[in-house]
């Protein structure tokens, strides 16, 4: 397969001018103008990384070729070549290539392209003819792609699947990762330290501390539903550049190194700082559950068992996110306040025979249902409360809607505790 690949990198504006097919067989283009966004933004930086290094290059991407008698056909990169495209028109009106005579007929990719083009010239046009200058050089002298072109079709997929695969292996907390020590690149000795302290991590942990609290934290705060946190996402964990004039960001610059979960933080070394710092609480707060006696028999429900069914490892999980959340903005362990999160929490497991994570998902924002014994957005109670007091004072009815003959024994012991 080695010999049938011809291989280059090339600038970007002479990969446009390539003999480029979109085949039928192409999904339709759907970047949105958040992703325009971001490539207009990531080629500003390279813009400015060129002119304090006069041999800088930016690679942008990898595109798949498959080479059809004249045509190249786009196995792989329709979606970065198109985006290029357009912003290569917008700089230069007599540009013209393949794609800009490709006849598109999907709506969605019609409606993308419309969409996108009109935001690029947006955002030009709040910068000067000097920013558009150094796009339009920044394409032949800054921009480069890696150009693949293989003979057999089958071939081209079957790179393009290895590359998909490889890409799908990485996940949201990687793409973390590279974004904020990119941020870090001045500062070499920062960098080596935040990987080291990074790849001495447990990666589970990690992956769990975004995707089981965070992130769904993040969104139960603000009473709206929390999903998989994937690469999509990552956007909410990019923090402000200390270059911002924005005001919350100027603050969250004199606040550092303190952190709150809802609230920004400065990117680069405040991100490992951050990740290490809810490690730590979260190993803190558990620990305080299981060896202070004030919280009695809690404990036992604090401990994952062998036994345990998933819905009380759901409400389990839940407890340990509004107590992370709670702790992380009034910074104590209230027993009253610990005890009625923890009474809020687990009577979820005694209104439900079965529940899983959908189920939480409603509870968690407060979203009535008749078979819920207490509907209130706990989340958002923490986010708008001035004092640790309020939540201490929640009021948590403990005679559960589930009829006491569909209780298994699991339910009767934590109903024995929850009247306590």
């Amino acid at each position: 397969m080695a010999n049938q690949n011809h291989i280059e990198i090339l600038p970007v504006s002479e990969c446009l001018q390539l003999n480029l097919s979109i085949p039928e067989y192409q999904r339709p283009y759907k970047w949105s103008i958040l992703s325009i966004d971001t490539m207009l933004w990531d080629i500003n930086n390279a813009i400015q990384q060129s002119l304090a290094f006069s041999d800088y290059k930016y690679r942008i991407g990898t595109i798949i070729l498959h080479k059809s008698d004249q045509m190249l056909n786009v196995v792989d990169g329709q979606q970065r070549l198109i985006s290029l495209t357009l912003i290569s028109k917008y700089l230069d009106d007599d540009f013209d290539n393949a794609i800009l005579q490709t006849k598109f007929y999907d709506k969605s990719t019609q409606k993308h392209i419309h969409d996108n083009y009109i935001h690029i010239r947006e955002w030009f046009s709040l910068r000067d003819n000097e920013t558009k200058e150094s796009f339009k050089k920044a394409l032949s002298n800054v921009l480069e792609m890696v150009v693949i072109q293989v003979k057999k079709e089958s071939e081209a997929f079957q790179l393009f699947d290895s590359q998909n695969t490889r890409g799908r292996a990485l996940d949201p907390h990687d793409l973390l990762k590279a974004f904020h020590l990119r941020e870090m690149q001045n500062d070499k000795y920062e960098m080596e330290y935040a990987v080291t302290k990074w790849e001495a991590k447990d990666v589970s942990q990690i992956r769990e501390l975004f995707s089981a609290y965070l992130f769904p934290i993040w969104n139960w705060s603000r009473c709206t539903k929390t999903w998989t946190f994937t690469e999509h996402d990552i956007d909410t964990y990019k923090g402000i550049s200390t270059t911002s004039s924005y005001t919350y960001a100027r603050r969250a610059s004199k606040a550092s190194p303190y952190f709150q979960i809802t609230e920004p933080f400065i990117a680069g070394s405040d991100f490992f700082d951050m990740v290490d710092h809810y490690l730590r609480t979260l190993a803190n707060i558990k620990h305080e559950l299981v060896t202070n006696p004030v919280f009695g028999q809690l404990c036992t429900y604090c401990i994952p068992q062998k036994h345990s069914s998933a819905g009380l490892t759901h409400v389990r999980n839940l407890f340990f996110a509004v107590l992370l959340f709670y702790y992380d903005k009034f910074h104590n362990m209230d027993e009253l306040a610990v005890k009625k999160l923890f009474m809020w929490a687990f009577m979820l497991r005694m209104d439900l025979q079965s529940l899983g994570a959908d189920s939480v998902n409603k509870y968690a924002i407060g979203e009535w249902s008749p078979n819920y014994t207490n509907c209130i957005a706990v989340f958002s109670k923490i986010s708008l409360a001035r004092l640790h007091t309020e939540i201490g004072n929640l009021q948590i009815k403990t005679e559960p809607r589930l009829d006491k003959k569909y209780w298994t024994d699991e339910q009767i012991d934590l109903y024995v505790l929850l009247k306590k």
